[in-house]
């Protein structure tokens, strides 16, 4: 008798063909490019922007460690195949799990960011389409959004959105917000890693200091 599958069984096969296609699709884009104009880049370049690449591959695997857990199956692989996650997929998840009063790695939780990321693709696309469109007719929008009065305004966006969404768990959970802030700031004071590199620290951080907390009994 064939096991009928479960829903991750489902998500994972589903998210595996797409992360696929969506990969042959990017590479099917350069590839198109070099054929059309019968151009081929020499393999000393090749090499140079790979090897460029390889702290970037580590910072990918260490976001897929820390980012699956709150993301969800199904929110995960939305997100790394559409991109742009810890200023928007990250941040609608956890909105959507806070107003749901859903907790992560629940099956509600799971259904919730899956719907949420899935919803701020869909809002994100209309928003590019409408964008695009509208600077296409009128280029004029390129200047303005590049003047000295919206250009500091854009530079701030995702300082904006992670902490409007950080001051209520601080608030809530002030005690074992105090280390990882505290050691971030450290960090700061004497390198700056990036923020893909600091955010998966800050999250290894905030595990130790809840664990130690937890154990001393202090929440």
């Amino acid at each position: 008798m064939k096991k009928e599958k479960t829903y991750f069984d489902k998500v994972h096969t589903w998210g595996r063909i797409w992360v696929v296609a969506a990969l042959v699709f990017f590479l099917s884009i350069p590839v198109a490019v070099s054929i059309h104009f019968g151009v081929t880049p020499r393999g000393e370049i090749i090499g140079k922007g790979v090897a460029a690449l390889i702290i970037f591959l580590i910072t990918g695997i260490v976001e897929v460690i820390a980012y699956s857990p709150m993301l969800g199956a199904g929110g995960t692989y939305l997100s790394f195949v559409s991109g742009n996650i810890m200023n928007l997929k990250m941040p609608c998840a956890i909105n959507a799990m806070e107003n749901a009063k859903v907790k992560a790695n629940t099956e509600e939780g799971e259904v919730i960011t899956t719907i949420a990321i899935a919803s701020s693709i869909v809002v994100t696309t209309i928003v590019i389409a409408i964008t695009v469109i509208a600077f296409a007719l009128n280029p004029s929008f390129s200047e303005l959004m590049a003047s000295d009065t919206f250009a500091p305004a854009f530079q701030q966006v995702t300082y904006t959105i992670f902490g409007s969404l950080a001051a209520g768990y601080f608030i809530k959970h002030w005690k074992i917000s105090i280390f990882p802030i505290a050691a971030v700031v450290v960090v700061l004071l004497f390198v700056d890693p990036g923020i893909g590199v600091l955010i998966p620290i800050g999250v290894i951080l905030s595990m130790l200091g809840a664990h130690i907390m937890y154990k001393l009994k202090l929440v």
